[in-house]
């Protein structure tokens, strides 16, 4: 397979085409590096959060919103389809990259191909994938812009040029940031077999949904709308090729803290990512479907949670 951060590449210059159609602001910096802002001081939108969920999916995917509802209210809801299950959302969409320096200050966390030119978490290791491109994509949610330092780190440990590091950002409270959220419901199935010891290999296709959450520029809440919404509405469904006898412990529901809203669980960890237990990152609801096997159909959606999450 070509590269996928060549394939993001394609994404970005689409991106940058179509910037005032899609409320988007490309600049570059001083370094050389882009950053394009998708929704910290852009308006961005439902088609810029779309692409943006392409992009971070390395083109891997197809994204595509439809109308459903929650308890009873009409909302928009994402829905991502891919058949490279492991590369386009582990390899590339999992937001593994921390982005937390002192000087100047900056906090955010970094999704994207980027990743997979590092190559050193845990997934890259198991499936033994490394990225090679001069050019990479590292999409930034933050409540800042990227700045040069910023862009200077990813070029070093991507080891690409400053001016081949694409950086399109925004933030959690954003219109783009509810709804790249409501595309990661696959995303969170795969992360929670890959850490319960499922061989991701034999996932062979996954389709995710969830409803976008109603955006609030108060961080905080829009942090615990995002992941409410696919704790309590995302809708998974994986085909494999093997069984497991702990498909189980898939769902949201299989912990311990079920029904707790996430302005709860972040508030317990001081509303520190990074202190909150991986098991709680999981879908409402998932369908697996054991190619020539069983079909497991596990957890639950809970609209009354949502409503109350969304203020609805």
């Amino acid at each position: 397979m070509d590269s996928i951060n060549r394939m993001a590449i394609e994404l970005i210059d689409e991106a940058i085409d179509f910037a005032d159609e899609l409320r988007v602001d490309p600049y570059e910096l001083d370094s050389g590096a882009t950053v394009l802002d998708f929704g910290v001081d852009a308006a961005g939108g439902i088609e810029a959060g779309m692409l943006l969920a392409e992009i971070q999916t390395a083109g891997l995917s197809t994204v595509q919103s439809r109308m459903d509802e929650v308890a009873g209210a009409p909302l928009p809801h994402i829905e991502l389809q891919t058949d490279h299950p492991a590369l386009s959302l582990l390899c590339s969409q999992k937001a593994g990259w921390e982005l937390a320096f002192d000087d100047p200050p900056f906090d955010g966390l970094g999704a994207g191909p980027a990743r997979a030119l590092v190559a050193e978490e845990d997934e890259f290791h198991t499936l033994e994938y490394v990225d090679e491109f001069d050019l990479t994509v590292l999409s930034v949610e933050s409540i800042d812009l990227p700045g040069d330092r910023i862009a200077e780190h990813v070029a070093e440990r991507a080891e690409v040029e400053p001016s081949g590091v694409f950086l399109p950002s925004y933030a959690t409270g954003s219109t783009v940031g509810s709804v790249s959220m409501a595309a990661r419901a696959a995303e969170l199935a795969l992360f929670r077999l890959f850490e319960i010891g499922y061989d991701v290999r034999n996932i062979r296709s996954a389709v995710g949904s969830a409803p976008v959450a109603p955006v609030s520029y108060d961080e905080s809440v829009a942090m615990a709308r995002t992941n409410d919404a696919l704790a309590y509405g995302g809708e998974v469904h994986l085909t494999v090729a093997e069984d497991f006898d702990e498909f189980d412990r898939l769902p949201s529901s299989a912990r311990d803290d079920y029904g707790a809203p996430f302005a709860a669980i972040f508030d317990d960890a001081d509303w520190d990512f990074y202190e909150v237990p991986e098991s709680v990152f999981a879908p409402a609801k998932v369908t697996v479907d054991v190619i020539d096997g069983p079909t497991h159909v596990l957890g639950e959606t809970d609209e009354e949670l949502l409503a109350e999450a969304f203020d609805l």
